[in-house]
């Protein structure tokens, strides 16, 4: 069972409107990943703003401090925004992280950071970057729907959970089911090369991030 970055899946082959806190800037150069190497807090929430409402991922460094800094970064500075959930199996997790400019996915795919241990176990809500093996993750990431704990002797290391809207992660759209070429799901390689423009022209139901916000 592997779940991979870029252009493989997990599996057979792996929000905002007005906000009521304060949350930080969001800047910095989606296009050189190297550049955004912020240090995480220990403790800090994400709020995506969806096509079908709100919900908070609470991150915590301990769990997983390369995950914890690499999702900080890229929530900050805008990654997420207008991201697809382009991989929604039901029962089993949401997988959303690549970005819908084929000119910002693509330094991405080669962005890796290193493994963390697993200190937590892949239960229901908890977020954890998807990989192709040792040491690389990069942008996407995955949200289980259930209990997953096989892909815990994996390496899957969660750095985070939803604490608020996990009904909103549960109503996504699932009409698709996997992905391209085990299913009838989009094509990670095309999402890659074609970004949006691909999903929107021929998976127009997938649900999307409207914007991801990292909160005080």
């Amino acid at each position: 069972m592997t779940i991979r970055p870029s252009f493989a899946i997990l599996g057979s082959a792996l929000l905002l409107g007005v906000l009521a806190t304060p949350v930080f800037g969001q800047a910095g150069n989606l296009g050189n990943p190297a550049a955004l190497n912020e240090k995480a807090p220990a403790i800090y929430k994400a709020k995506f703003d969806t096509s079908k409402g709100a919900f908070v991922i609470e991150v915590r460094r301990e769990y997983a401090p390369n995950g914890a800094d690499r999702f900080f970064n890229l929530v900050k500075n805008g990654f997420y925004d207008d991201n697809r959930f382009f991989r929604v199996i039901s029962g089993f997790m949401v997988q959303f992280g690549i970005n819908g400019d084929p000119k910002v996915s693509t330094p991405w795919q080669s962005a890796r950071i290193n493994d963390d241990p697993v200190k937590q176990s892949n239960k229901r809500g908890f977020i954890t970057f998807a990989t192709s093996g040792a040491n690389s993750r990069t942008s996407q990431v995955f949200i289980n729907f259930a209990d997953n704990a096989r892909l815990d002797q994996s390496g899957f290391s969660p750095f985070g959970q939803v604490t608020s809207g996990m009904n909103i992660v549960d109503g996504l759209y699932s009409g698709y089911g996997e992905g391209a070429p085990n299913g009838r799901g989009p094509d990670q390689g095309k999402i890659q090369r074609e970004g949006n423009a691909y999903l929107t022209k021929d998976f127009a139901n997938l649900d999307y991030v409207k914007k991801a916000t990292i909160e005080k």
